[in-house]
């Protein structure tokens, strides 16, 4: 973990990161999903500067921006242009109660919500303030319009493409990348700060423990507004030069296999619910691509587990994450072997090793001191994808970040391998489902 400042002067902000992976593999596919037609890096650079510049006005004034839109096209593209205009994007829960939403609204200050009148009449939600529609604001581009957006992409350099875009600041790697908030199970909803630090560190980690390439595709099922989604399938397919492939409903089995089909999905970010749903809805030939399937949110089973590899030909593994730490933590990932070598990459019934650059510490829940190797105790998490701290929260924030650890609430143990196991939840609350009960 103290190791991983000596990468900070090779990383940059999201929409830096974005614009680079962008120009560096224009007709790379970047994203798609079943209602839009695929998407290249250069063509999602133009229209995300397009939409930057049809929004510009709107956002006058405003740090947050809030957006409800599901995972798709247009909702990646409006997160990348608010960013390009140093606006951060606060994804906003369409699950919470009205109740929860306008809470969510106040806590950040938003004035405008950035939605689909189609997406809005689905979701039936009252969103407390200023409703701009999506459909209405990128409709009927003109000629010059376009070739600005072309022009800006490909000609100007970074310094420039943001001053001519009239971004509000300049970003750097401490600067709020979003705001995150939880389901409000213990009051008020709690807004987790991520900055581009955290979010970028965190996608480096993943990176280097799946080596990643431009073949890869991540399925993008989970919401924007969920840490992961906006971490494993909106910012690391744009930071990394890898394709996303999006669908609103991830209940969907059907359409979720067919796209998995055609776009050559290798990489299924996921929960044990939505497996069993495509257990039941999908063909083992459409899942022929994927090479890597990552599951958390909630305990994997280890009859869900042998039953999906029995299906599918591939073993799910277990990870672990959480809001607060943008949002992975630890992960089981493939064996390596070779000649006269085997590296144990996972364990059944574990969530994996800690990520490169974050320290793990198991300790007594009441004297916070080190508990003996195979002993459960409350674990610690301590790294550069640790956040900032709740918005608006500071005594909240001193409760569960001390000298640097996060405090997960979760009770774990640490075996001879480095392995970690989840033995108790600490907390009144835990994960059943993806839901806080």
């Amino acid at each position: 973990a103290s190791a991983w400042r000596y990468r900070r002067g090779q990383m940059r902000p999201l929409q830096r990161a974005f614009v680079r992976s962008a120009r560096r593999y224009p007709f790379r596919l970047a994203m798609a999903d079943s209602q839009s037609p695929k998407v290249s890096f250069g063509s999602a650079l133009a229209k995300a500067i397009f939409l930057a510049r049809r929004l510009k006005t709107v956002w006058a004034g405003q740090e947050k921006v809030g957006l409800l839109l599901p995972p798709s096209v247009p909702g990646a593209l409006v997160n990348f242009a608010a960013m390009l205009l140093g606006k951060v994007p606060v994804n906003l829960n369409y699950t919470l109660s009205e109740q929860s939403l306008a809470s969510c609204i106040r806590q950040c200050e938003i004035k405008t919500v950035v939605t689909s009148k189609v997406f809005l009449e689905k979701v039936k939600l009252t969103v407390p303030c200023e409703l701009v529609y999506l459909e209405e604001r990128a409709a009927r581009p003109a000629a010059g319009e376009k070739l600005a957006a072309f022009f800006m992409a490909w000609m100007l350099p970074m310094r420039w493409l943001e001053r001519a875009l009239g971004s509000a600041k300049k970003v750097g790697l401490d600067d709020l990348a979003t705001v995150i908030f939880s389901s409000g199970s213990t009051g008020e909803p709690k807004g987790v700060m991520l900055s581009h630090y955290n979010i970028g560190s965190n996608i480096e980690q993943m990176e280097q423990v799946f080596s990643l390439d431009g073949r890869d595709r991540f399925l993008g099922i989970l919401p924007f507004f969920h840490s992961f989604g906006f971490t494993g399938t909106l910012c690391l397919p744009a930071v990394l030069g890898v394709g996303a492939v999006y669908h609103a409903n991830p209940l969907d089995a059907k359409t979720i296999g067919q796209l998995v089909c055609d776009y050559k999905v290798t990489f299924l970010l996921a929960t044990p619910t939505f497996l069993q749903l495509y257990m039941r809805g999908c063909a083992p030939e459409q899942f022929g691509s994927v090479r890597v399937v990552a599951v958390s949110a909630e305990k994997l089973s280890e009859r869900l587990a042998s039953a999906f590899e029995e299906q599918f030909g591939i073993r799910p593994f277990e990870a672990y994450g959480c809001t607060e730490c943008a949002p992975a933590v630890a992960v089981n990932t493939p064996d390596f072997r070779s000649a006269g070598f085997r590296q144990v990459g996972v364990k059944r019934g574990r969530i994996g090793h800690p990520l490169p650059g974050i320290g793990v510490r198991i300790v007594d829940a009441q004297t916070r001191e080190p508990v003996p190797l195979g002993q459960p105790g409350l674990m610690l998490v301590r790294g550069p994808n640790v956040m900032q701290g709740y918005l608006g929260l500071p005594e909240k924030t001193a409760e569960v970040l001390r000298d640097g650890w996060y405090v997960t609430g979760d009770i774990a143990a640490l075996d001879e391998d480095g392995f970690l196991q989840i033995t108790d939840r600490l907390s009144r609350f835990s994960k059943i489902g993806g839901e806080m009960v």
